[in-house]
This record gives C-alpha cells, structure tokens and sequence, in this order.
C-alpha cells in the first residue's frame, strides 16, 4: 500500500458530510453530502477499487438543501438519511430526512471522475419520508438501528432524541419514544452513537463536555460521565468487538478511549492532534485500529492493541518484523 500513489478526489463545492455505506458488501463506497448556499447540493457516490487503486463516482441532487449530516442504511444500499439546512420564515432550521436513490443510478452508472461529461444530468433523490422535529428543534443528526431492518432510527434535536418506527416501504415515519435533556450546561446534543451491542437497546449521546448512555427500552439515562472532555466532545464511537469500550474526542484535543462500567477516569488517552478532534472510528474488523480526524488538517491511524480485543494478536506476522520491533506495543500508523 505504501507504493500506491495517493487517491484523491475532489468536489465542486465545500462537504463536510460523510459517511460508508455498510449495506453494500460487494463494493467499499463511501457518500458524501455538499454545503452550497447558491447551488444544488449533491450526494457524491464514490466506489474504491483497491486492487487498481482507482476511484468512480456517481452525483445525485439534494435540492433541499446543505447537509450536515448523512448516514446509510444497514439494510438497503439505496436509502439514506441527512440532517439539512433550510430557511422557513426568515429563519434557518435544520431538518431530517430520508430518501432512496433512483434505481438507474446503480445500473453502470458510475463514472471516471476524470471524465468530463459526466454529472451534466444528475438525477434527483427520492424523498421517502420526513423526520419532522419541527416542536423538538434542530436535527443535528440521524442514527440506524446497526444490526436492524432500516426501520428504526433515532433523531437528535436540540436537546430531544426521538426514536422512529419507520413503515415498511420508509414512507412515513412516526414517534416511538424520546428522551429530553436535562440539567445544568450547555443541553444540546453534539453526537450520538447508537450501541451495536445489547441487541441495539442502548444510545450514547455527547453534550457539551458530557457524555450520556440511555436504555432505548425506558429511555432512560444509564449513566453519565461529566467533563469527559475539558471542551466540547465532538464524536463517539463503540468498539465493535468489546461492548462496553466507547472512544471520544473533542475540542480539547484528545482521543480518550473509556469502559463505561467504570466511568471514573478513561481506560487510555491520546494527544496526538493538535487542534479540535472532529471524528473518531473503530475499524469494524480490526478493533485496535482507531481512526481520528482533526482541524489541524491530519487524520491519523492508531493502533491501539492494549485495549482491543486482541491484546495479543498480530496485525502482522512476526517474520514481517524488523529485528527489534515491538508490535505489541501501541503505536500511530498514519499521519
């Protein structure tokens, strides 16, 4: 990997939305959302071919509007959810929605992004059903049930998440539950995680400098940990392997990786950002690889082996190694 040359790919406008898409198994594919004030927004579709080290793409519109958030189905490739921005009544509001990509667009429909005849004619997204939060605030994002059927989903508004029952065909989508938050501090949800463990009965969410659990069955908080962070904590993840390991990162720079049975202090700590930490990601198969995105314009790779689920394991064969090398040792990959 290290002789390839670097795959990159560029949008006509800003995007700060994106997400794989999981549903996909046969394909590594990513969507991105765009952010432009004077023209249509697009969801880029972007396929890696990683044996070629190649790149195709499909657009689609979202004439809704900027999107601030976008998440994919489990279930079906063709759906979609994004958190958007529109202006109602003199005033800019942010909603959520759910669409399904036209059934043409998977039909040999991907372009070179070289090309440049292509995206002339993009199609518009369908739109299935709105999440409307209107009496709960602004959507900031939109979170599928991991292991489900793509009919469950949770909206975070403000300082309400709302659990939805979708209908068989998505096209509409009612209010199950919802829990409020409540107390001292700045009561907006930053982030959320939906926990792929306990058969998908627990949420945890970030506000402020805090970090919440809440039991999906009674919507009730589980447990809290105050000042996670010594600034506002920006995204969570939870380790796929071991059920009660969580990661964060904020605005104070740090990745802090806790056990949420002991919630006192973090099981380990990193700074190795130097500005506000915007993103942390487990890789879905090796739980000791750790992927953080920072402003200071770096993403870097860690390999956290001490705490995932295979503190012994190898990543690497012990003949790969130089002489001398610790590979239990945890280390960064990537800068």
């Amino acid at each position: 990997m290290e002789d390839d040359a670097p795959v990159i790919y560029g949008l006509e406008f800003q995007a700060r939305a994106l997400t794989s898409q999981t549903a996909e198994s046969d394909a590594i594919r990513f969507l991105v959302g765009t952010q432009s004030l004077k023209f249509d927004n697009q969801i880029h579709i972007i396929d890696f071919d990683d044996e070629n080290n190649i790149i195709s793409k499909s657009v689609l519109l979202h004439q809704a509007g900027e999107i601030w958030h976008i998440s994919a189905s489990p279930a079906d490739k063709a759906v979609l959810s994004t958190c958007y921005n529109k202006t109602s009544e003199s005033r800019v509001v942010t909603c959520g929605a759910v669409w399904r990509m036209p059934p043409e667009w998977e039909s040999g429909s991907h372009e070179s992004p070289d090309d440049p005849h292509n995206s002339h004619n993009p199609q518009n997204l369908e739109l299935l059903c709105h999440l409307d939060n209107s009496a709960h605030g602004n959507a900031s994002s939109v979170l599928w049930e991991p292991m489900g059927d793509g009919k469950r989903v949770i909206s975070l508004a403000d300082n309400h998440a709302l659990l939805w029952d979708l209908t068989e065909s998505s096209t509409q989508a009612t209010i199950s539950s919802s829990a409020t938050l409540e107390g001292k501090g700045q009561l907006k949800f930053t982030s959320g995680k939906w926990s792929p463990h306990h058969n998908c009965t627990q949420l945890a969410t970030a506000n402020d400098t805090a970090i919440r659990g809440w039991d999906l069955r009674t919507m009730s908080q589980i447990y809290c940990i105050e000042n996670a962070h010594g600034q506002l904590v920006r995204d969570l993840d939870f380790n796929p392997n071991k059920q009660y390991y969580l990661a964060s990162c904020g605005d104070d720079c740090k990745v802090k990786f806790w056990d949420v049975r002991n919630i006192n202090e973090p099981v380990k700590s990193l700074e190795e950002h130097s500005h506000w930490v915007w993103s942390v990601r487990y890789n879905h198969s090796h739980d000791q690889l750790v992927l953080t995105g920072s402003s200071d314009s770096r993403v870097i790779l860690s390999n956290m082996v001490s705490i995932s689920s295979e503190p012994f394991g190898h990543l690497v064969d012990d003949d790969d190694l130089s002489d001398g090398e610790d590979n239990h040792q945890d280390e960064k990959y990537v800068h």
